[in-house]
């Protein structure tokens, strides 16, 4: 479970790689009791264990190729997980939102395109976003984009984009990176 929310909701840049791979090991040397399933130990474990997968998926966004940017996209408001997940996958891998948010541009309308062509059911004219705390498109296409407020925000290094569906109350999280002229570079220069 805390790799469905965590390294499986994570790109830099929509690729896979056949070498991604996570392992947990235990080989029992400390001789503690063993960890089982529905009890406050495990839930504990359970929530240790998601909190350091999180950061390091962070990290290895942060650390994509050229990137100078975390990009954390938050759906919330969705009526299914599953729908939220897909949704942010969308945003996170659209390669229009990387390039507009390394360019501080808050091309809010990206972001809308890549929610309606996520393949979720969604009601464009109800959907709000936002850059961190800064709303820039409210319900029925209400712009209240403050171009140098937004512009402020999206140079930071990391930036928060929250879009709310207003269909119902699952949401989901996922974490990208920026698209640079070094990311073009790096990867235009492997030989093989």
């Amino acid at each position: 479970p805390a790799a469905a929310r965590t390294w499986n909701q994570l790109s830099v840049d929509g690729d896979t790689s056949t070498n991604d791979m996570a392992l947990i090991l235990a080989n029992g040397l400390v001789q503690n009791k063993p960890i089982k399933d529905h009890t406050e130990e495990y839930q504990l474990f359970s929530a240790a264990l998601e909190y350091v997968m999180i950061k390091l998926a962070k990290m290895i966004a942060r650390d994509g190729e050229g990137a100078t940017k975390l990009i954390e996209v938050l759906v919330t408001g969705s009526s299914s997980e599953e729908q939220a997940v897909q949704a942010a996958r969308s945003v996170a891998n659209s390669n229009l939102v990387k390039t507009a948010v390394h360019g501080a541009d808050a091309n809010w309308g990206r972001i809308l395109a890549a929610v309606g062509y996520s393949g979720i059911d969604v009601n464009p004219d109800i959907v709000e976003i936002s850059f961190g705390d800064l709303p820039v498109l409210k319900k029925n296409y209400e712009v209240v984009l403050d171009e140098e407020k937004a512009r402020h925000v999206l140079t930071q290094e990391n930036v928060l984009i929250t879009i709310n569906l207003n269909q119902g109350n699952s949401s989901a999280r996922f974490w990208t990176c920026d698209l640079t002229k070094e990311y073009v570079h790096i990867n235009a220069s492997y030989r093989s």
